[in-house]
């Protein structure tokens, strides 16, 4: 009898532990790599996102699929590279003065084609429930595109207001004043409570801390008493970043509630650098839009109990791309192809990736918010360039001129010494094998010169 028991106890375990997880994926907009606290900030506070990182893994080395939103947002939801789904910016590529152009930009496609399969649908089909809770931005209802539920998702890159009335087609009017992450974080809490008996797939891209610049006035004046520290000085992007962390912190509070964080994996990261004018990714070079670490290297925090050590931390280079795969593996369902991403899980088990190179293609232009010293040019956050890293290098290949940077970003992380002419064998290597993938996933490169170009 004592035997039968003990068998049927494990049964029980190992049932709960087998059983299929929910997924949690906070999604922050335009948040640095240091925008929080765990990530070394010390005027910004983030106790409820920290505690994600003090209960799981931290990846030091993790990265966007591009340097601004929406091509961001498209690789993650795919887990494909930007040419196969061509979202290679916001609106057109063709942005800042024609007459600073080199070359005619490939034309950017700005919404995400309905023949991609999105995570969303992957997980329906897995029998997961599924809801979304702020910036979509990839097409006209996300409802389309797999989610069950959507608070406040739209075609927009921004909000109207992040206080009520928000005047979003797909999110009712709160009391005058509501501030929008507080209204997010209480949707999806609700909605986690209405959904919590079968598995569930919440996305929950804040808007936050896209501009416009909009906070409450009690967090504000809570920063104006701060000291600041570097970089990191505006105290009404800090009540933003807060604001978004009390949003965190009441949905985790749910999963406790509801005795779900057990099975649950909550994912946080971001989807490009901050905006220049008003945070800076420091001691990475660059910020939003920009192809240098500042501009794509992301916090990027996972939790789950049964998976994950508490505190553990993790310096693979990983994609956002990986998280298509890494869901599916854990949802236990088939992987479509193809798909540019790889599983995660190993990594949670703390176990090596096969190992590979990541990339970035960005065929267009982005002008500069203003003068920066990071910038490819006086002009541009970013031209028309190519990315791989490997192992510790990095080599960035511009097309206006061919002229190439590389990094040692064990050595260099703040990318000041371009390599390139001194270690010539190393960036044809690297050169090389871009070069190879470009003709493998049909990369297209500008190459017609502007007509309009003034030297």
């Amino acid at each position: 009898m004592l035997r039968q028991f003990a068998f049927l106890l494990f049964a029980g375990i190992s049932s709960a532990i087998s059983a299929t997880p929910n997924l949690v994926l906070f999604y922050a907009d335009d948040l640095g790599y240091t925008d929080l606290s765990c990530q070394g900030s010390q005027y910004y506070e983030t106790p409820n996102i920290d505690r994600l990182a003090k209960e799981g893994m931290t990846f030091t080395d993790a990265y966007a699929g591009a340097a601004n939103c929406a091509p961001s947002r498209a690789c993650l939801m795919t887990g494909q590279y930007t040419p196969r789904h061509g979202v290679f910016t916001v609106g057109n590529s063709d942005r800042g003065k024609a007459k600073n152009r080199k070359l005619i930009p490939v034309k950017n496609t700005q919404l995400l084609d309905e023949k991609f399969e999105t995570i969303a649908e992957a997980l329906k089909k897995a029998g997961y429930q599924t809801c979304i809770a702020g910036k979509w931005h990839l097409s006209k209802d996300p409802t389309k595109d797999g989610f069950d539920r959507n608070f406040g998702g739209t075609t927009s890159g921004h909000p109207k207001s992040y206080f009520s009335p928000y005047r979003n087609p797909f999110l009712k009017d709160g009391p005058k004043g509501e501030h929008l992450p507080e209204r997010l974080g209480r949707e999806v809490s609700n909605w986690i409570s209405e959904n919590a008996k079968s598995p569930f797939f919440v996305y929950l891209p804040f808007y936050s801390v896209h501009t416009p610049i909009q906070a409450t006035a009690e967090l504000t004046a809570k920063y104006e008493k701060k000291t600041p520290h570097g970089s990191h000085k505006n105290p009404k992007y800090a009540a933003m970043i807060e604001s978004m962390d009390q949003a965190v912190g009441r949905i985790l509070t749910t999963l406790d509630d509801l005795d779900l964080a057990k099975n649950t994996l909550v994912v946080f990261t971001s989807d490009n650098g901050p905006h220049g004018t008003y945070s800076r990714a420091e001691p990475l070079r660059g910020v939003k839009g920009m192809y240098y670490e500042g501009g794509i290297r992301e916090p990027f925090l996972a939790r789950h109990p049964g998976l994950i050590k508490a505190g553990s931390v993790n310096e693979t280079p990983i994609s956002q791309i990986d998280l298509f795969p890494t869901f599916l593996e854990l949802a236990e369902s088939p992987i479509p192809e193809p798909l540019d991403g790889l599983s995660l899980v190993p990594a949670f088990k703390e176990k090596a990736l096969q190992d590979r190179a990541l990339f970035w293609h960005f065929p267009g232009y982005l002008q500069c918010y203003k003068l920066d010293p990071d910038s490819a040019s006086k002009h541009f956050r970013t031209t028309p360039c190519s990315v791989i890293r490997k192992g510790d290098w990095k080599l960035i290949q511009y097309f206006e001129d061919g002229n190439l940077e590389l990094y040692n970003l064990k050595t260099d992380p703040s990318e000041k010494s371009n390599l390139a002419e001194q270690n010539p064998k190393k960036a044809a290597a690297l050169l090389e094998a871009l070069q190879s993938w470009q003709k493998e996933v049909k990369a297209p490169i500008p190459t017609e010169k502007n007509p309009k170009y003034q030297e």
